[in-house]
């Protein structure tokens, strides 16, 4: 059963949402086989799949791209296209691309920052919106946790609040103190989902690749479920060495 906004808004203070990350076809299939009910396409297949140094230079083709494979591995899965930088800096830039996506198959868009006007116009659209808060990779200047000062988490917790008042029906909190999740998660009523944002948000999310360590370096929040990446060394390892040895094919 794929859920709708509405059904994420009726978890809230209830179940905990569990969101991964997902860019390819066999990756979304085997999420949604595990049961996992919001996949996010993010602009992080910039950094973590295309081998680029930012986020920023991923663009919206890249994302309708992913996308669409995504929703032909999971069609019954309620899917987040991430709107990539500079595509959403006003309210008819961001209609514009936010369709794309919906087109390439996403059932909501999610975008970075205190955007206010973009996303009530977007709603006024019938787009469902994803806010994202705290650490926003496509501005930030360093991948320092951000809200630790009083007048930084004051910040942190009004964007919250305004994002959610837009018509946001989740909002996404990144790197950030645990208690300033907490906080959020209490003042609004929208779902919060965090990553390195402590275990009191209404949900959690992780980048697929690293929750199965697909890589070698991963960020000191996340958590490896697997090696996946070693078990692929350690295969094709062996097929070289029985096409060598001529033992491939038998």
């Amino acid at each position: 059963m794929k859920y709708s906004a509405k059904a994420f808004l009726d978890l809230k203070g209830k179940t905990p949402v569990t969101m991964l990350t997902a860019y390819t076809t066999p990756v979304a299939k085997s999420l949604e086989q595990a049961g996992i009910p919001i996949i996010l396409v993010g602009d992080s297949v910039g950094m973590v799949e295309m081998g680029m140094d930012s986020t920023r230079t991923v663009t919206i083709e890249h994302m309708c791209y992913h996308v669409s494979a995504v929703r032909r591995g999971a069609p019954n899965t309620h899917i987040i296209g991430d709107m990539p930088y500079n595509t959403d800096n006003n309210p008819a830039t961001a209609l514009k691309n936010a369709r794309l996506l919906l087109d390439a198959g996403a059932d909501s868009i999610k975008l970075e920052g205190p955007k206010y006007d973009v996303i009530s116009y977007l709603r006024k659209n019938a787009v469902e919106v994803v806010g994202h808060s705290g650490l926003t990779p496509q501005t930030a200047s360093s991948f320092k946790q951000v809200g630790k000062s009083k007048a930084d988490a004051e910040r942190v917790l009004e964007e919250a609040r305004g994002i959610a008042a837009a018509g946001a029906f989740m909002l996404v909190l990144e790197h950030i103190p645990k208690e300033l999740a907490k906080s959020i998660t209490d003042a609004i009523p929208i779902p919060t989902i965090g990553i390195g944002a402590g275990n009191l948000c209404d949900g959690q999310v992780l980048v697929i690749n690293d929750a199965i360590g697909m890589g070698d370096r991963w960020p000191p929040f996340s958590k490896q479920y697997a090696y996946v990446g070693k078990s692929i060394v350690e295969a094709v390892a062996q097929f070289r060495a029985e096409v060598e040895q001529r033992k491939f094919p038998e």
